[in-house]
């Protein structure tokens, strides 16, 4: 499995950490148009309202889109778009031993994998 840093938290992404290390997958939901979004800031991106707020997810989705590294450091290793069941697509590594089983439309749960410093970040692996 590929290393990767330790996230910069901030205060606005200091819940997103908090639950993750719980093993709890967060997204935004907005107060004022009701859109759910993922990546986690406090803008709405659909309609710029800062009245957004903490939804907890069922940590599960469909892949949507995918690409397998092949050479480099780390390889093989698959990068992916994970639409979630509560909407949001998510860029994401997929955890597997069998990157070539794996297809667009493949059920994936949430994961996380510690980072080089203590927080874990979430990937997502064949249901």
């Amino acid at each position: 499995m590929r290393t990767h840093p330790a996230p910069e938290i901030g205060p606005d992404t200091q819940p997103f950490w908090d639950a993750a290390a719980q093993g709890r997958l967060l997204i935004k939901r907005c107060g004022a148009c009701g859109e759910r979004h993922y990546y986690p800031r406090p803008l709405c991106p659909f309609c710029l309202s800062a009245d957004t707020r903490w939804e907890e997810t069922a940590g599960a989705g469909a892949i949507y889109s995918l690409s397998t590294m092949r050479r480099g450091k780390d390889a093989p290793y698959t990068l992916a778009y994970v639409a979630l069941d509560e909407g949001p697509a998510v860029l994401t590594e997929i955890a597997t031993g069998d990157h070539d089983a794996l297809a667009i439309g493949q059920r994936v749960r949430v994961r996380f994998a510690p980072s080089d410093g203590d927080a874990p970040y979430p990937m997502f692996a064949p249901a």
